[in-house]
């Protein structure tokens, strides 16, 4: 499988990068109480946070307002994931655990205040690439509506798109049953290559420590546009 970040995007954002963990053998399952407990208390922790700090100080959360702007997209109609967690948690709407996948994906947009989404490999068809939707690109997502994607990012295989920052698909889910999952970080475009591989591979070491199996981490940016997968 080769996952590939469009040229075109890099000519509007010259630092866009992601994040790519790519696991193996994982077993999911419900979370482990040490894992509920710190998502728990990283929630409220968070709360008292945004009581005296406004959302626009969090440096990635307002980077990630601006990626939004420069793809031509609204920021205050479609929220960045990481945003919208933010929102909800400041109105004290805290997350309820879920699986092992799903709960670590989330504690890491929380602690690093980015966009992070867990696919099951199995579910994905061919190469995956990172556009900018058309009008004609949606799908039906994990908020339980369909969600245009029109000039937001996007995550798209072979089939379909699957994907975004914004909010992902029911298609491509992690579930008890996924054991090869794919794990995108949408990080801050000013944070270099070197610690951004850092933040990444710490991530993958923490998910294989509670789901198992194993974790190779990549970076795709301008100095790496693509790569392949074994």
């Amino acid at each position: 499988m080769k996952i590939e970040l469009n040229n075109e995007l890099l000519k509007i954002v010259p630092g866009l990068k992601l994040g790519i963990n790519h696991y193996t053998k994982i077993t999911v399952s419900e979370s482990p109480q040490m894992l509920k407990g710190r998502l728990q208390l990283f929630q409220e922790q968070l709360f008292f946070e945004l009581e005296k700090k406004p959302l626009i100080d969090f440096p990635n959360i307002k980077a990630w307002r601006e990626i939004w702007k420069a793809f031509g997209s609204d920021p205050n109609r479609y929220r960045p994931s990481a945003e919208a967690l933010f929102r909800r948690i400041k109105k004290q709407n805290y997350l309820h655990p879920y699986h092992s996948a799903v709960d670590l994906n989330t504690f890491f947009s929380l602690q690093y205040e980015i966009p992070a989404g867990i696919y099951d490999l199995n579910k994905i068809t061919g190469n995956v690439h990172l556009l900018r939707g058309g009008e004609e690109d949606g799908y039906d997502g994990l908020n339980g509506r369909f969600n245009s994607l029109a000039n937001i990012l996007l995550l798209k295989d072979d089939y379909s798109p699957f994907g975004s920052p914004f909010v992902d698909s029911v298609r491509t889910a992690v579930t008890e049953e996924t054991t090869s999952a794919l794990h995108v970080l949408f990080l801050n475009p000013s944070m270099p290559d070197d610690e951004a591989l850092k933040l990444v591979t710490a991530c993958g070491n923490m998910f294989t420590s509670i789901s198992g199996g194993d974790s190779t981490s990549f970076i795709l940016s301008a100095e790496q546009p693509s790569i392949e997968l074994d």
